[in-house]
């Protein structure tokens, strides 16, 4: 059966390739900067492939223990802020859906309140420095252990599951955290693949407190360690440009022979993204199914 283009469907595509591409592009343009020469990169003019091919960015990037370290605090802070904060709003999740909780809309109002008044972030820098988490790794962790629209959004699809597969489970022997973790856990999966990944992403992409809340270079995580490439990088461009219009000699890259910061830190941005790329397939079909259901019920 032959389709028919209306005028509306060939605009409609059309405007959703463009802002598609509009959104792939940067990854292009960061992939191609990344793999070609640092300082013929300065000259310009890449937009899609690399013009002189090359790893030594990677290389440079590879052979610096500082960003293994960063690398690796970021991924401990990851994985082990996300476990403990799904567990934490999970529990109090399914005691907030339980009808029969005493004083349930008053403890769901007063974990709800912090979400309207901030104190701001001198009174939060000082509650972290009394609870001696400043310059520590647990100032990554434990200021993201709670999160009020998780918990709503895990409320909204416990309340969805069945009453009775609980009464048999009582029935049949079962205290509330063998209910808990043999039947409400694994028929949580796509709540807490939507939750897992917000929380992911959040620990992933934090590169705030690592640069104010922590002095020790080893326990900054990469993505503060990129934001100071960045820094760097543009102080060095600067200096060339002032040196340049003097008419001196320009400073020299780092690294490699054709190593600059900014082909660095390219590489480095590509190899930040890189794993959330390759995780988000495989968590899209329950990061969909959890949002709607969340929209939906709550």
């Amino acid at each position: 059966m032959e389709r028919k283009w209306s005028v509306f469907s060939v605009f409609n595509y059309t405007f959703l390739a463009l802002v598609g591409f509009s959104m792939i592009y940067p990854f292009i343009y960061i992939l191609a900067y990344s793999l070609n020469e640092g300082k013929d990169s300065m000259q310009g003019a890449i937009y899609f492939l690399p013009r002189k091919f090359t790893l030594e960015n990677y290389a440079e990037v590879f052979d610096n223990a500082r960003i293994w370290k960063a690398y690796q605090i970021t991924l401990m802070r990851t994985v082990l802020g996300t476990f403990l904060h799904v567990i934490l709003c999970t529990l109090m999740a399914y005691a907030l859906s339980k009808k029969t909780l005493p004083g349930r809309s008053f403890f769901t109002f007063y974990i709800f309140l912090p979400t309207i008044f901030s104190a701001g972030f001198i009174p939060f820098f000082i509650t972290l420095q009394k609870l001696h988490l400043i310059n520590t790794f647990w100032v990554y962790v434990l200021p993201l252990l709670f999160n009020f629209m998780h918990i709503i959004i895990i409320r909204t699809f416990l309340q969805g599951i069945p009453e009775e597969l609980e009464e048999s489970a009582r029935i049949d022997g079962y205290g509330d955290f063998q209910i808990f973790v043999r039947i409400i856990l694994p028929l949580s999966g796509p709540v807490l693949a939507t939750i897992s990944l917000f929380i992911g992403v959040t620990h992933w992409n934090d590169w705030f407190s690592g640069a104010y809340y922590v002095s020790n270079k080893n326990l900054i995580p990469v993505q503060t360690l990129l934001q100071e490439m960045l820094t760097e990088a543009e102080a060095l461009s600067n200096s060339m440009q002032r040196a340049a219009q003097q008419g001196g000699q320009t400073v020299g890259g780092v690294g490699g022979a054709g190593a600059t910061p900014e082909s660095m830190r390219m590489a480095l941005l590509v190899i930040t993204v890189f794993p959330i790329l390759c995780i988000y397939p495989f968590l899209q079909r329950y990061f969909v199914k959890g949002v709607m259901i969340g929209s939906v019920k709550g």
